[in-house]
């Protein structure tokens, strides 16, 4: 496993449009491996490909439930909404205001190269739509209500 580097806003990759993996071969599960040690290198709660500069559809979560890995994942179906805080390591030590789906159900390729889909509502649902963003060169900065501010995160004990 290797940390690798995060992008940050202002990188052109950030904005690019990622492409569908074809195959879950170990390359693919190394950079698996990398992105999730890199995102917890940074404290995150999510990673998505671009943001290391691979364009591919790959995102890895891990909301304090265990790491949760996404190849080609894409949201089949989502309702109500949230408004709250948003932050992104590619962005990091600011935050803004967005409103993003309350629910969303995804389906989505696994390591092992199975097809899954989940449910998920608010803090995850969130982080899975904030990632899935990344893959087609969006990020949450485009969707602030109000304006960016300093994040203010606790201390991890």
């Amino acid at each position: 496993m290797a940390i690798r580097q995060i992008r940050i806003l202002g990188d052109p990759i950030l904005t690019k449009k990622c492409k569908e993996i074809r195959e879950v071969n170990d390359k693919v599960v190394q950079l698996v491996d990398d992105m999730l040690e890199t995102m917890y290198e940074a404290d995150g709660v999510g990673l998505a490909a671009p943001q290391v500069g691979i364009l591919k559809r790959l995102v890895v979560i891990d909301i304090g439930d265990g790491p949760l890995v996404m190849i080609n994942p894409r949201i089949l179906e989502f309702s109500g909404s949230q408004t709250g805080d948003e932050g992104c390591l590619s962005y990091p030590g600011k935050a803004g205001v967005v409103t993003r789906p309350n629910y969303i159900r995804a389906a989505y390729t696994a390591e092992d190269g199975e097809e899954y889909e989940i449910e998920a509502e608010e803090l995850l649902a969130r982080a899975i739509c904030h990632e899935l963003d990344h893959l087609d060169g969006h990020m949450y900065v485009e969707k602030v209500e109000g304006g960016i501010h300093d994040a203010e995160y606790e201390e991890k004990k």
